[in-house]
């Protein structure tokens, strides 16, 4: 398999992974006065927005495709 084609499958994989995967996002606030410190870690998982799944397969497909015919 030529390093296009593979190229082009990994972007399909990971472009069907965004949609179902979610990724972690943590985040931590924290305020201090004096020698007191107060502190807030916030967690929270998100898919990618639709378009960049849709964006990682088009050019999956295309890289796929270039790859083949040059093949």
């Amino acid at each position: 398999m030529k390093a296009l084609s593979l190229v082009g499958a990994l972007l399909i994989v990971a472009g069907v992974l965004s949609f179902i995967v979610p990724l972690p996002h943590h985040e931590k606030h924290g305020i201090s006065l004096g020698d007191a410190k107060v502190s807030l870690q916030t967690e929270s998982s998100q898919l990618l927005p639709s378009a960049v799944g849709v964006i990682l397969i088009g050019g999956g497909v295309v890289a796929l495709v270039l790859g083949l015919r040059k093949g």
